[in-house]
């Protein structure tokens, strides 16, 4: 029973279960050496007299805050050989990070602005100009992510941003208010100026500590990264750990992380680094700082990591097109400045040649709805014949599904499309996308896993945990 007036002490707690305030520190504080019954025993004394420890004064024990940094290191720099696309978003408060709640917008729910957009309202066009996915972070005006307005309606020409436009055929908004006049805005033009403005005054300002300065156009526009977040604030949340969204696009920006994490602003942090040149994972282990990351490290590094086999996923879309009979088979790439893609692409090829095909034509895209569209349309040009495509993830297939649907190609009777991840776009195409499963929430989750381990026993070697892909088959292929 809770006690009533003032609230309960760490002497209220150590009198009610008849042991020594100290050992009431020590199980409060999770050091070992206490008892398992005495630790049950303070627990339950706890719990009955409603006792809440004072995190300030806790920290000053374990020297630790609570707080783990999930970081998204590259997210706005173009990773392409051929230029691509820029990730980058022309917001003008963008992540400047100077809200007092993790992931909160000042909105009603996570990651709701106060605008129309919300942050990530809708998205649109899947291949047959039908209606639009739902937003990844949030409803739109407010209330818990996951949620979004539809969007998706006919135009006449192409959003700002778009690669291609197509007369009288409607090609709408990626995230914005595209609904009645069929040109939503590219990453927010539709929201209002950039995703900072249409997640409300900045997206910063919902995240909490977002030391990183740039735009991370593509953590808005994918949801990949949606579904690490999902997988990290799950099992953190359960656990009594505070996220803290953190972004590096720039040598400075990942230099100001580097120094938040040294100075013991967070505990240890989970990495997502988006191309195979980035410094911060090195910068971490130099820096001695308690990190899992996200994908295998570029270069041989002393770093926990957890990842999916690539390769193997890729011998999943080679066997299945083969077994569907086609002949004339293409892919289209990730960037090729990212490890994911060139062992994607690595993996498919000598799939095939292990079916006896060779050679296999490739054009490379940058993990963009758009990119998916300009490769496709190259892949139509000079290969015309093609009747199946492996696409390196769903967002490229989306825009590969609505190239050829342009083209009067027919899938999967025409041409078969298999993608990569099984992500919410996946199923929002129609025809829905065969897919390679990218287990991401449970890859995140791990790694959060991994490093609350890697906190609690600093001289553990780095571990690593590889995930099996598994191929969703569903209409397209």
């Amino acid at each position: 029973m809770a006690l009533e007036g003032a609230s309960p002490t760490l002497e209220d707690v150590a009198r009610t279960a008849g042991v020594s305030r100290a050992t009431v520190s020590r199980v409060i504080n999770g050091i070992r050496n206490v008892d398992p019954v005495i630790q049950q025993t303070v627990r339950k004394a706890i719990a009955d007299i409603g006792y809440v420890p004072n995190s300030a004064a806790r920290s000053l024990v374990t020297r630790r805050t609570g707080s783990i940094a999930l970081i998204v290191s590259g997210a706005g720099e173009d990773v392409s050989e051929d230029g691509g696309e820029d990730f980058g978003g022309d917001g003008d408060g963008d992540f400047a990070g100077d809200g007092d709640g993790n992931f909160r917008g000042d909105g009603d729910g996570d990651f709701a602005g106060d605008g129309d957009g919300g942050v990530g309202g809708g998205r649109s066009r899947c291949g047959d100009g039908g209606r639009g996915e739902v937003g990844h972070f949030g409803q739109v005006g407010g209330g818990d992510w996951g949620k979004g307005g539809d969007l998706g309606q006919v135009g006449g020409a192409a959003a700002a941003g778009r690669r291609i436009a197509y007369p009288g055929e409607g090609v709408d908004g990626r995230i914005g208010k595209g609904v009645g006049e069929g040109v939503g805005g590219s990453v927010g033009e539709g929201a209002g100026t950039g995703v900072g403005k249409g997640a409300g005054t900045g997206v910063g300002e919902g995240v909490g500590m977002g030391v990183g300065t740039g735009s991370g156009g593509s953590f808005f526009n994918d949801p990949f990264f949606g579904r690490v977040v999902a997988g990290v604030v799950g099992f953190l949340g359960r656990r009594g750990a505070h996220p803290t969204l953190m972004f590096a696009e720039t040598d400075a920006t990942r230099a100001q992380v580097v120094t938040y994490l040294r100075q013991g602003n967070a505990d240890g942090a989970v990495l997502v680094s988006t191309h195979a040149a980035d410094p911060l994972p090195a910068l971490l282990v130099e820096a001695r700082v308690p990190a899992v990351l996200f994908a295998r490290p570029a270069q041989a590094l002393p770093i926990s990591y957890i990842d999916v086999d690539h390769r193997a996923g890729a011998k999943l879309a080679a066997g299945r097109l083969v077994a569907l009979g086609r002949q004339h088979i293409a892919t289209i790439s990730g960037p090729l400045g990212v490890h994911a893609s060139q062992e994607r692409l690595a993996g498919f090829r000598d799939a095939m040649a292990a079916y006896g095909r060779p050679y296999i034509p490739s054009a490379e895209g940058g993990f963009t709805y758009d990119s998916g569209e300009v490769a496709m349309e190259r892949l139509l040009a000079e290969y015309p014949e093609l009747d199946g495509v492996f696409v390196a993830n769903d967002l490229m297939a989306q825009g590969a599904l609505y190239v050829l649907r342009h083209h009067g190609r027919r899938v999967p009777d025409d041409v078969a499309v298999i993608g990569f991840d099984d992500s919410s776009a996946a199923t929002a195409c129609r025809p829905p996308l065969t897919t390679v499963r990218h287990p991401v929430e449970d890859m995140a989750a791990e790694a959060a896993r991994l490093l609350l381990n890697r906190i609690e026993q600093p001289d553990q070697p780095p571990t690593s945990v590889i995930f099996a892909p598994t191929l969703v088959v569903r209409r397209s292929a």
